[in-house]
């Protein structure tokens, strides 16, 4: 499996040595592409559906992050939506306490459990191309944690971009949806309804009307 790597400009040999401790505090937390791709990261049955589906609740928009908790048979049991705001240095940290935020308004957290029944996912629409950047290992680095911290397991990392969607460390995606498509409506998007949930930061109450008939 290969990855493509966007250029950045901490890359070159002499940058470690040079940048200063905070700036090197803040590369140790992000995730290599190999580093997650050997983490044990569970396989999404049918990504598609998963990503049509948040698609369709969040219609997320470049630099919105959707973050999403999945029961043993992939049925969604909440998820909410937020844009990055702040500044444009990536910090795992900071995502870290983000995606917690949001998964505690969403759901009860699992931590009393020996092991995690239900599996966070997180789907993040952004500028560029499908190559892994700092920011994503950034956010993969804050999933991580996150769902470390409300007992759950931690699942896939998608970016939706102009050319498609992909689970990065996979090598699985698509053409549709992308971050240009017009959203399907949950009717389309889901043969069966799923499980009742809790949303937040995006999901309209009559998108989730239309989805239970």
């Amino acid at each position: 499996m290969t990855f493509g790597f966007a250029p950045s400009a901490d890359t070159s040999p002499w940058a470690a040595s040079s940048m200063p401790a905070d700036s090197t505090s803040r590369l140790a937390r992000m995730l290599e592409p190999t580093e997650w791709a050997s983490a044990g990261i569970p396989l999404l049955r049918n990504p598609r559906e998963v990503v049509s589906g948040l698609h369709a609740r969040h219609r997320p928009t470049p630099a919105t992050a959707v973050v999403a908790v999945l029961d043993h048979e992939e049925r969604l049991n909440a998820s909410a939506s937020f844009v990055r705001r702040g500044s444009a240095v990536a910090d795992g940290w900071e995502f870290r306490n983000a995606l917690l935020s949001h998964l505690r308004r969403v759901i009860p957290h699992d931590l009393r459990r020996r092991t995690p029944a239900r599996t966070a996912v997180l789907l993040y629409c952004r500028e560029g191309d499908e190559r892994w950047t700092e920011e994503d290992g950034a956010w993969m680095w804050g999933l991580r944690d996150a769902c470390t911290l409300h007992g759950l397991r931690c699942g896939a990392y998608i970016t939706l971009t102009r050319g498609g969607w992909q689970v990065l460390g996979e090598g699985r995606g698509g053409r549709q949806p992308s971050s240009l498509s017009a959203p399907a409506s949950l009717a389309e998007t889901f043969a069966v309804a799923p499980a009742p949930l809790r949303t937040g930061g995006g999901a309209a109450e009559a998108m989730l009307r239309a989805a239970a008939r």
